[in-house]
């Protein structure tokens, strides 16, 4: 533990910070999850719905530095290509 103030406060902001990460990180996996999961039940109006708030969970990762950028287009890119061929299917 360290002794001086200002050390003391920066293991109390980083945790505070790391398990607000957490917290927002394991949101965004399990909307992505639950849209992936939606997608593969062939539940299209559920799976849109999903694909919407993945989204929306995804860009606002980016925006607090959660993940690259890249990344979350790339899932984004993934879902919405699944979201198409299953409303090309029905």
């Amino acid at each position: 533990m360290p002794n001086i103030k200002s050390a003391v406060k920066r293991v109390k902001t980083s945790e505070k910070r790391r398990a607000l990460n957490a917290s927002q990180k394991s949101a965004l996996r399990t909307a992505v999850k639950a849209a992936d999961t939606a997608l593969a039940n062939n539940e299209a109006e559920t799976a849109a719905a999903a694909f919407k708030a993945a989204s929306t969970k995804l860009d606002k990762a980016v925006t607090k530095g959660l993940i690259h950028k890249n990344a979350a287009a790339r899932k984004k890119s993934r879902l919405a290509k699944k979201l198409n061929a299953l409303n090309a299917q029905a």
